[in-house]
C-alpha cells in the first residue's frame, strides 16, 4: 500500500473503530426513550443496555483468530456488514425482544471488526508510522467513548431513538466502500488446514460468563439473589445468585481452555490462541499493564453521567457536552503521541498518560459537588482525556510490537479481550463503590428527615434506580430536602468513587515498571515484528 492510499486507509479503519465504540455508550442517554416508547420490561431495558458488551467481549479472541487464518479485510468486511444490518434491526424494532436480538447482532459484527482494525494496522504500517497509526486508533477509542452520549442525548432530543442505531448506516457504507477501495487482503501466510473447536467454544463460554457475572453481579447479587434473574420466560429457580454459579463456571472453563491450548500445541495443531506468545515480555507484559489500567480507565464513565444527569440536573444532551473535554483531550493525544514515542518510547508515553489520567480524575473528584459550575470539570477531563488517548495508543502498539505478522488477529483479540475484561471488572468495582457510598450516606444524610422506617425504603430506590428517583423524591414525604439530601449523597459517592479510579490506576502505573524502556522506536525499514 502506497504511503498516502495508507493514510486514507487509516481513516477507514478509524471510522470502523468509532461506530462500534460509540454503540456501547450511545445506548445509555438514549435508554429511557426507548423504555418509554416500546414499554420495556425492567428485565428487557437491562438486556438492551448489557447484551452488546457481553457478546462483544466473549467473542473478540475469537474473531481475531478467524480473521488471521480467512483473511482480515473479510473478517473487516463482513463484521461491518453484521453491524450495519443488525443497526437497521434495531432502529426499526418494535419490541424489546427484537431490539435485544438485534443489539446481540450488533455485539457480533462489533467483535469482528475490533480486533481485525488492530491486525490491519499490525500489517501494513512500520516503524514510526505504525506508531502514528496506533496513536489515531487509541484517540478514536478514548474519544468516541465520551462521544457517545453527546451523539445519543442529541439525536434522541432532536429526532428519536431510533436514530442512535439508524446513524451506523450512512457511517458503515462509508466504511465498506473506503475498505473495498483502499485496504488491501492479510491472513496467516503460513495457515493449515482445520479449526479449534473445542478453543473456541470454551473461551466463548469463559468470557462471556465471566463478563457477565462481572457487569450483573450488583443487580442481581454476588452471593445471595436479589432480582430475579430471567430469560424470557424462564426464571432462575434458587435463592443463590446466578453469579457465583457463573463465575465459578467461567473460571473452570477458562482453565480448561488453557489446558486444551497446550495440548494442541504440543501435538502441533492449529489453536485459537498460541499460549507461546506470553514468552514474548512486550506481549506479557503489556497486558498485564493493560488489564489493570482497565479497571480504572473508563470505569470513571459508568459514575460521571449519573451526576452530571441526577445531582446537576443536566439533559442527556447537556451531559454528553459536559463530557466533551475528555473527548477533545483524546484526540489531542493522537497529534502528540507519535513524535513522544519517537523520542522517549512507548514505556514512557503510556507512564506519562496513566498518570495524566490519574491527575485528570483526581481534578474531577475534587470539583464534585452539588453545585459543581459547568467549567471545573473542564481541566480535569480534558487532562483525563489526553491521557487516555496517549495510553491506550502506545499501549496497544507496544503490546503488539514484538508479535509476528501472521499471529495478530490472535494477539489483537487477547489484548481486547484483556481490555473488555478489566473494564467490566473496574465498572464492577467502582459501581460497588459508588452504589454502597451512595447507600450509606443517603442513610446519614435523611436521618433527620424522615422516620427510620422510611429511610431504608428511600435509599434504596434511589441507589436501584442510579439516582434516577432523585427528582420524584420532591413531591414525597419530607419533600425538596428530601431530594437534596440525595443530590448530596450522590455526589459524596461520585468524588470517591473518583478518587478509587485514581488509586487503581496508580496501581496501573506501578504495573509499567517492567515494560521494557525504548520498545516502540522503529525507523520504517525495520521488520515490524
Amino acid at each position: 500500500m502506497t504511503g498516502r492510499r495508507r493514510w486514507w486507509a487509516l481513516l477507514v479503519i478509524a471510522l470502523g473503530v468509532s461506530m462500534i465504540i460509540v454503540d456501547s455508550t450511545i445506548v445509555n442517554v438514549a435508554l429511557p426513550s426507548i423504555i418509554a416508547d416500546l414499554e420495556l420490561t425492567s428485565t428487557q431495558a437491562q438486556w438492551v443496555n448489557e447484551v452488546y458488551a457481553l457478546v462483544f467481549a466473549a467473542l473478540l479472541l475469537t474473531m481475531g483468530r478467524l480473521g488471521d487464518r480467512h483473511g482480515r479485510r473479510r473478517m473487516f468486511v463482513i463484521g461491518t456488514t453484521v453491524f450495519v444490518l443488525a443497526s437497521l434491526l434495531a432502529a426499526v424494532s418494535g419490541s424489546g425482544a427484537a431490539l435485544i436480538g438485534a443489539r446481540v447482532l450488533q455485539g457480533v459484527g462489533g467483535a469482528m471488526i475490533l480486533p481485525t482494525t488492530l491486525s490491519l494496522l499490525n500489517a501494513n504500517f512500520r516503524g514510526r508510522e505504525r506508531a502514528l497509526a496506533f496513536a489515531v486508533w487509541g484517540a478514536t477509542i478514548g474519544g468516541t467513548a465520551a462521544l457517545g452520549p453527546l451523539l445519543g442525548g442529541w439525536l434522541t432530543t432532536s429526532f428519536t431513538w431510533r436514530w442512535a442505531f439508524g446513524i451506523n448506516l450512512p457511517i458503515g457504507l462509508l466504511v465498506l466502500i473506503g475498505t473495498f477501495l483502499l485496504i488491501p487482503e492479510s491472513r496467516e501466510s503460513s495457515a493449515r488446514r482445520g479449526i479449534d473447536v473445542v478453543g473456541a467454544v470454551l473461551s466463548i463460554v469463559g468470557f462471556g460468563l465471566l463478563v457477565f457475572a462481572l457487569i450483573e453481579g450488583r443487580v442481581y447479587g454476588w452471593w445471595m439473589s436479589e432480582t430475579t434473574f430471567a430469560i424470557g420466560s424462564w426464571q432462575w429457580p434458587w435463592s443463590v445468585s446466578p453469579i457465583p454459579v457463573a463465575l465459578g463456571i467461567a473460571l473452570v472453563t477458562l482453565v480448561g481452555f488453557v489446558q486444551v491450548e497446550r495440548a494442541r500445541v504440543r501435538d502441533d495443531r492449529v489453536v485459537l490462541l498460541d499460549l507461546r506468545l506470553f514468552s514474548i515480555p512486550t506481549f506479557r507484559d503489556g497486558n498485564v499493564v493493560a488489564l489493570v489500567v482497565s479497571l480504572g480507565e473508563f470505569g470513571l464513565l459508568f459514575a460521571l453521567p449519573l451526576w452530571l444527569q441526577n445531582a446537576l440536573g443536566y439533559s442527556a444532551f447537556e451531559t454528553g457536552l459536559a463530557l466533551l473535554p475528555l473527548a477533545l483531550g483524546s484526540f489531542l493525544a493522537s497529534g502528540v503521541a507519535a513524535p513522544l514515542t519517537a523520542r522517549f518510547g512507548a514505556a514512557v508515553v503510556v507512564r506519562v498518560g496513566v498518570t495524566s489520567e490519574i491527575v485528570g480524575i483526581a481534578l474531577v473528584g475534587l470539583v464534585v459537588s452539588t453545585t459543581t459550575p459547568w467549567y471545573a470539570p473542564v481541566p480535569g477531563l480534558l487532562l483525563y482525556g489526553l491521557g487516555v488517548g496517549l495510553a491506550t495508543a502506545q499501549l496497544t502498539g507496544l503490546i503488539l510490537v514484538d508479535v509476528p505478522v501472521e499471529e495478530s488477529g490472535q494477539g489483537s483479540g487477547t489484548q481486547s479481550t484483556t481490555r473488555q475484561v478489566g473494564s467490566a471488572l473496574g465498572v464492577a468495582i467502582l459501581g460497588t463503590i459508588l452504589f454502597s457510598t451512595l447507600s450509606g450516606q443517603l442513610d446519614s444524610g435523611l436521618t433527620d428527615l424522615l422516620p427510620a422506617d422510611q429511610i431504608g425504603v428511600v435509599s434504596e430506590a434511589v441507589t436501584r434506580s442510579a439516582g434516577d428517583a432523585i427528582d420524584g423524591l420532591a413531591t414525597g414525604p419530607g419533600g425538596e430536602p428530601v431530594a437534596d439530601a440525595a443530590r448530596a449523597a450522590l455526589a459524596d459517592a461520585t468524588r470517591w468513587t473518583a478518587f478509587s479510579a485514581a488509586a487503581i490506576l496508580a496501581l496501573g502505573l506501578l504495573s509499567t515498571r517492567r515494560l521494557p524502556s525504548g520498545v516502540g522506536v522503529r525507523s520504517n525499514d525495520e521488520p515490524s515484528g
